[in-house]
């Protein structure tokens, strides 16, 4: 037991960044919007969560302007989706 708890990834410890994950790995992209929307956030806290998994490489941004307004997108790396899957593959466990 304590092997597969050792495969949980602490980056996912929070429900905001797992709620991310979960968005961004069946979807190509989301925007900003879209996710604060979808999961019922305050700015500042997604932006928080957004920051942490961008800065340990798990998603990437790409910053636009759709007319005049800004618009943020982000996607999910290749580190990003392996780590993610790993980390569900031992959640899956540890409930079995």
């Amino acid at each position: 037991m304590m092997n597969i708890i050792s495969k949980l990834d602490k980056a996912f410890d929070s429900r905001v960044r797992l709620g991310i994950m979960s968005i961004l790995s069946v979807n190509e992209s989301a925007d900003f919007n879209t996710m604060k929307q979808l999961m019922e956030l305050t700015d500042g806290n997604l932006a928080s969560h957004l920051k942490a998994l961008e800065g340990i490489g798990y998603i990437q941004s790409v910053k636009q302007f759709i007319g005049r307004k800004p618009n943020t997108k982000y996607m999910i790396t290749k580190s990003g989706k392996e780590n993610f899957k790993k980390h569900l593959d031992a959640l899956e466990k540890l409930i079995k």
